[in-house]
């Protein structure tokens, strides 16, 4: 590698700015930077963003990023032409699919989406396996050859394999791999993919995963070309840690919520540092708001999430998403003010962006607020324009009949109680507590909106972490990089003899290894993670227990009974399953972040005119972040270059030694 690379680079691209953090390799400097995206050319913004901070593809020695690209094409469904093959007889698996209505009460609803491939591109081939893996009917020669007629004849770009039973031996998909190659373009096999039982599941996710592989091999090869930096080019995955670039073009889907899960990586750094037991993350950017819980210094996870109302399956931070963010539009309907979840976008914007935006948005309702600073340059070309913002909420507030002021209001508390109904998606559906959490607030709006939350919650405490308008970003650059595995066992606890179920762990470690290797890291600096997801016989889903090798099978036996009872209150005497195993190799990250250099003057303590509640404005210190040494009482607004944190009265914000503002309750 070439002496003068010597910058580490973590970049998010959000719906309206691209973030990037850039840390010297000896830790010396740390810079940060905002520029609007490009929804249509987001590595030109990459390269934007990384002249932002003043450096070239020529000073890069890592670069890592998150996108919302995969999982943007994937909701519009801006997707390429692909085929499903299947075992004949389950060529229809993605139409029937499960029958679950969206809404359970309106008619006028569809009551399921439509497949991702439609009819007419789903192949059935004559072959069987049972679900022990023994095969019932052979794969014929000529089956195949039909197959590859009948490709070349619908001419698509990417195809999906799902054969039954695959995920208990995959033979006849890794033969139908070996003769279509040459044949399409891309192809995706499940026992690859999402290696689990559940037919419908595996071949949805295989579906999607195959519709994503054009568009994520086009858009990283070009990244590629840009910044040749090898296998210091990574990307951030949805289980909340880095991966190389080669895995991901074979596996894209990786990609899906890869911002979001940023984020909540580096609330887990933060949330250990600070020694917070349980904390939520409130990550609100310009299109959505996206929350998840941590319990004692770890992200929960889920196995599956609806994309576009069909299954995606694959193990994932548990974030949930609302089309809330500072760009969300804001309606008027029979039920009076709604936020979201359409979007401004990067272009227009928000009306007070002066992007040619007409429509009140939430930041818009921030800026009549006062909470904007109207001098402030936001990714070297962007400035508030109140006035803007004012004529933009003239209509609402209009046929509301109220001041432009109350309107104002009132938009930002129907967005503080829209994201209350998301925190309560991930604490009190989960059995827990959410008052006894502690709020970590970042991303572009939500030091901003915060403390309404946390009133409205009844949440005592706040964290605003250093850097945290670019805290996704942080995220890539201070993760670790891992790869993870995950794969149906379905063995009877009883059944189980130390020398297979050893062979079967160390196969899926060399599995989830082998990209970490590839991308250069060697094998002694690799930890291992062993996950056993385990049921009782008669029970259909299962619960995720750690366990070390060699295997303990009573010691397991035990943590499973334990949990039980822990989660649901009881626990039998039933046989007890592993479903599946989860493997995860890290490369623990070394990054070390110093409070980052804005690279702007830092203002006097000045002040203007701020509406916190029906009683009219209040002259409000406005103070700059890099120089508060001491408590603050509200009102006040702290800034730095591109995050507001709103303190209002009733409120106190303490710095601490690591950059981090702490809010809490006044005495008063």
């Amino acid at each position: 590698m070439d002496g003068s690379r010597v910058w580490d680079i973590g970049t998010d691209i959000g719906g309206t700015f691209t973030d990037i953090i850039a840390v010297h390799a000896g830790g010396a400097d740390t810079r940060i930077a905002k520029v609007p995206s490009r929804p249509d050319a987001p590595v030109t913004a990459m390269m934007e963003a990384l002249a932002a901070v003043g450096l070239g593809p020529e000073d890069v020695r890592r670069f890592v990023h998150g996108t919302t690209r995969v999982t943007n094409a994937l909701v519009e469904e801006r997707l390429p032409k692909v085929a499903l093959v299947a075992t004949a007889g389950f060529e229809d698996v993605l139409e029937i699919a499960r029958y679950r209505r969206q809404d359970l009460y309106r008619l006028d609803v569809r009551p399921k989406a439509p497949p991702l491939v439609p009819p007419e591109l789903c192949f059935g081939i004559a072959e069987r396996m049972d679900a022990a893996g023994a095969v019932l009917e052979p794969l014929a020669e000529a089956e195949i050859d039909r197959l590859i007629a009948w490709l070349k004849a619908h001419a698509v770009e990417s195809v999906a394999v799902c054969l039954l039973h695959s995920y208990a031996n995959p033979a006849h998909e890794k033969r139908l791999a070996e003769r279509l190659a040459g044949v399409v373009p891309h192809l995706c096999l499940s026992h690859e993919i999402n290696p689990e039982a559940r037919e419908y599941e595996r071949a949805s996710t295989t579906a999607f995963n195959a519709a994503a592989m054009p568009i994520a091999v086009t858009y990283l090869t070009e990244l590629e070309e840009r910044l040749p930096i090898g296998a210091g080019l990574q990307v951030f995955h949805s289980a909340g840690a880095m991966v190389p670039v080669p895995a991901v073009k074979r596996r894209p889907l990786v990609m899906a919520m890869s911002g979001p899960a940023a984020g909540v990586a580096a609330s887990v750094r933060i949330a250990r540092d600070l020694g917070l037991p349980r904390v939520l993350t409130f990550d609100m950017g310009g299109t959505t708001t996206d929350v998840c819980l941590i319990v004692d210094g770890a992200a929960e996870m889920a196995d599956t999430r609806m994309m576009g109302g069909r299954p995606l399956r694959q193990p994932m931070l548990a974030v949930h998403s609302i089309g809330a963010g500072g760009g969300s539009l804001v309606d008027l309907g029979p039920g009076g003010l709604a936020v979201g979840p359409k979007s401004a976008g990067a272009v227009p914007g928000p009306a007070c962006y002066g992007r040619g935006g007409t429509r009140a948005t939430i930041t818009d309702a921030n800026a009549v607020l006062g909470y904007l600073d109207p001098e402030a340059v936001l990714g070297d070309t962007i400035r508030i324009d109140v006035e803007k913002a004012r004529a933009a909420l003239a209509p609402v507030a209009t046929a509301l009949g109220l001041s432009i002021e109350a309107t104002a209001l009132g938009i930002v508390k129907v967005a503080n109680a829209t994201m209350a109904r998301a925190l309560n998606r991930v604490t009190v559906e989960r059995g827990i507590d959410g008052r006894d959490c502690t709020l970590l607030a970042f991303g572009g709006g939500g030091p901003m909106h915060a403390t309404g939350l946390a009133d409205l919650y009844g949440l005592k405490e706040i964290v605003v972490p250093a850097a945290s308008s670019a805290f996704s970003a942080l995220g890539c650059l201070t993760a670790d990089l891992s790869f993870l595995q995950q794969r149906t066992l379905r063995l009877a606890l009883a059944d189980l003899t130390a020398e297979s179920f050893g062979a079967r762990v160390a196969e899926m470690v060399a599995e989830a290894e082998a990209p970490l290797v590839a991308g250069g890291v060697a094998p002694h600096d690799i930890a291992v993670e062993h996950v056993a997801l385990m049921r009782y016989a008669a029970q259909s889903e299962a619960i995720p227990l750690a366990f070390a090798m060699p295997l303990d099978p009573s010691r397991l036996e035990a943590d499973f009974h334990a949990r039980h009872r822990e989660l649901f209150g009881y626990a039998t005497a039933e046989p007890v399953v592993i479903e599946a195993l989860r493997i995860k190799a890290t490369r623990p990250s070394a990054v070390a972040v110093l409070r980052p250099d804005i690279g702007r003057p830092v203002h006097a303590e000045r002040s203007r005119a701020c509406i916190f509640g029906p009683g009219g404005a209040v002259e409000t210190r406005i103070l700059p972040r890099e120089t508060l040494a001491a408590p603050v009482d509200g009102p006040a607004i702290i800034e730095d270059a591109w995050s507001t944190v709103v303190v209002p009265p009733g409120w106190r914000a303490r710095p601490d030694a690591g950059g981090n503002l702490l809010l809490t309750r006044s005495a008063s």
